[in-house]
């Protein structure tokens, strides 16, 4: 089965056309190469309604399978994704983000730093990943290949 897919970089830089998201292009095309169809992209400034209200439009809306975030899981005053993420949820997939981490501590300890959180929204998956194109690229990496399977599960369509 083919899913859709959003993918919604938070940046304020970005939003202003001061900073050229190279992330969300990335996700993309990573995510197409896995045979998703990417139906959406935003970018949208680091502010908590404004995430949660397209995240919630993604979901309710669009109906959109997959939703993925890029951006503002830091540690930064302004870094809000997980929670305008955590304000929509209706299950939390604590698993998701550890996959992350386990992954990216393998790379840098930095990888600790990220708050990233994850969870569906009627029949969509949200998952928060980091800003950085490379980073975005890892955790991406070290979860996509559980994605599709939670997608199947998401829809009552069994272990497929």
């Amino acid at each position: 089965m083919s899913y859709t897919a959003s993918v919604i970089t938070v940046s304020d830089l970005g939003s202003r056309g001061l900073r050229q998201d190279t992330s969300g292009p990335a996700v993309r095309a990573m995510l197409e190469d896995a045979g998703f169809t990417v139906v959406h992209t935003a970018i949208v400034p680091d502010e908590r309604g404004q995430i949660s209200a397209l995240l919630r439009a993604c979901a309710d809306e669009r109906k959109i399978d997959l939703i993925l975030t890029t951006g503002g899981t830091g540690l930064s005053p302004r870094d809000v994704t997980p929670e305008a993420t955590a304000d929509v949820l209706e299950r939390e997939i604590r698993a998701i983000p550890v996959a992350m981490w386990v992954e990216g501590l393998k790379i840098t300890p930095n990888a600790m730093l990220s708050r990233a959180v994850a969870g569906t929204r009627g029949s969509s998956l949200i998952v928060n990943l980091p800003g950085s194109e490379k980073a975005a690229r890892e955790n991406l990496a070290a979860v996509l290949g559980a994605l599709e399977h939670a997608l199947h599960m998401i829809a009552a369509e069994g272990h497929g």
